[in-house]
């Protein structure tokens, strides 16, 4: 039986020096702020890590340093990658070191023109780590593989003998609420959109993914509370502030504004690398005034 991951779990940005080189240390502050704040796991290396701009050694040595250091929480590895073999030499390596799931994104430049194909695929790489849960993570806009998540399980739930559920990054909210209600409610289904996060919710999710649980998990766990507790006016309010707080991060740039914000709570994550484009010292200020100015540093992770 497969334990089932739930709560908040953050996607950490991947710590780099100036040079671009990774910062292996950082890791170790970023897994105590999330222990700290009540976050149940990361998910590394995905599209907030940068993963597909890390080579295949630097995302081993980043899994290592993560599970070494966070036995408190739950470790998932991507392993999502163009080619199969560096797919499947990652999920083996996630399993030797003892991480508790791994998942991988579609093939995102030769892509599969039928959901029989991306199975095949995800069957590949799961097969290198039979020991480990395995979730397809589902992010269309970045891997440009689209197709109904429903059909995914139905057809890879009989091939892939350690699938365990998806990471769904997508706003088709029926597609989501099928998945869940699939077989009984079978698999885990994490939702990873932060900014409709009680959505999934009322509609059943348990389990989120999400890169603003870096630094706001406390904003999200409010959200929760409230529903659990009935209260929807508050949920709806809260969640009017990520809204507003995660249209901020957009505006200049996603992971880079990520990165910066991880600066101003004490944890720096460094540059991004190219080709994504670093922030200036005048877009620093910007943000940090309007994050100032609707009351982020009141609820913000420490």
């Amino acid at each position: 039986m497969q334990k089932r991951l739930t709560g908040l779990i953050a996607a950490p940005y991947t710590a780099m020096y100036g040079d671009g080189s990774i910062n292996l240390e950082m890791i170790d502050k970023q897994a105590e702020s999330l222990i700290n704040n009540g976050v149940a796991g990361a998910f590394i290396c995905g599209t907030t890590g940068e993963g597909l701009s890390l080579t295949v050694e630097e995302r081993m040595k980043i899994a290592e340093r993560w599970v070494s250091v966070s036995k408190d929480i739950s470790i998932i590895v991507h392993v999502g990658h163009t080619c199969l073999s560096d797919c499947r030499s990652l999920a083996s390596h996630a399993q030797k070191i003892g991480a508790d799931a791994i998942a991988a994104i579609g093939p995102c430049y030769y892509k599969p023109e039928r959901v029989e194909e991306l199975v095949s695929f995800c069957a590949g790489i799961a097969a290198s780590a039979p020991e480990l849960p395995f979730y397809y993570y589902h992010i269309p806009i970045f891997s440009g593989v689209n197709f109904p998540m429903l059909d995914f399980l139905k057809i890879s739930r009989d091939r892939i003998p350690n699938l365990a559920g998806i990471k769904f990054s997508h706003d088709n909210l029926m597609d989501f609420c099928k998945c869940l209600l699939l077989d009984d409610g079978s698999f885990n289904i994490l939702f990873g959109k932060d900014e409709i996060l009680l959505s999934a919710i009322v509609l059943g999710a348990k389990g989120a993914v999400g890169s603003t649980y870096n630094f706001a998990s406390p904003l999200y766990h409010l959200i929760m509370t409230a529903y659990q507790a009935n209260d929807m006016e508050t949920a709806q309010s809260e969640q009017t502030r990520s809204v507003d707080m995660v249209a901020v991060l957009l505006r200049y740039g996603g992971i880079a504004s990520g990165k910066t914000v991880m600066k101003m709570i004490g944890i720096d994550c460094g540059p991004v690398r190219l080709p994504l484009r670093n922030l200036t010292e005048e877009q620093y200020e910007e943000i940090h005034t309007e994050l100032d100015r609707m009351g982020f540093f009141g609820y913000c992770s420490i």
